[in-house]
């Protein structure tokens, strides 16, 4: 991948934050991939596998309970590989690391901590408070 100039950051920042963010995404796939299958033609979209336990009572509600905790663990996931996927598109478009409310550049401490952020703590916490 090629990442784009970027006149708010320096490029060894944006390799660190495009290395954090591939590993980040590979974690993700490994996590997704064990719940479920991938659906077809889609970029981030699993479901997650019914696990058959047994046909008694107890057994039913262990799969259901084990299918709803896994659903859900899905929903998280796949909205961070969201999230990574929309950042590994704004270091190519030369659009990453700014706040997508201000325009303003977001703190390289803040993307440190959480690479995926394409909103400012300043402009969060403005939203919080209106």
């Amino acid at each position: 991948m090629t990442i784009k100039a970027n006149k708010h950051f320096k490029k060894d920042f944006l390799l660190k934050i495009q290395d954090l963010l591939l590993k980040e995404k590979q974690e993700i796939i490994v996590k997704l991939e064990k719940l479920g299958k991938k659906i077809p033609d889609s970029v981030d979209d699993y479901d997650a596998d019914y696990l058959d336990m047994g046909s008694d009572e107890d057994d039913n509600v262990h799969e259901i309970e084990e299918y709803s905790v896994n659903v859900v663990t899905e929903e998280n996931l796949e909205k961070q590989l969201r999230d990574i996927n929309s950042a590994i598109k704004r270091l190519g478009d030369g659009t990453y690391g700014v706040c997508k409310y201000t325009g303003k550049p977001i703190s390289e401490k803040r993307l440190l901590a959480r690479p995926t952020s394409s909103s400012s703590i300043e402009a969060k916490k403005y939203l919080q408070n209106t």
